[in-house]
């Protein structure tokens, strides 16, 4: 029975912690966008912008590209 007197306070604090962590992660705005990373993972990354050095490319010569 001694131990209850020790172990509910802790207990009870345990919890007020967990309430406090839970609202500022929500007031933080962990909780806006559940799906949006888990779908982006599925999307390609957009092409970067390459540049040809290509002279034939450059003049549009269609005949040279083959």
């Amino acid at each position: 029975m001694e131990s209850l007197i020790i172990l509910i306070p802790i207990a009870v604090l345990l919890i007020a912690l967990a309430v406090y962590v839970f609202f500022w992660a929500v007031d933080d705005g962990q909780f806006d966008d559940l799906e949006g990373p888990a779908h982006s993972i599925l999307f390609d990354e957009s092409p970067k912008n390459t540049r040809h050095t290509d002279v034939n490319h450059i003049n549009g010569k269609a005949e040279d590209l083959e």
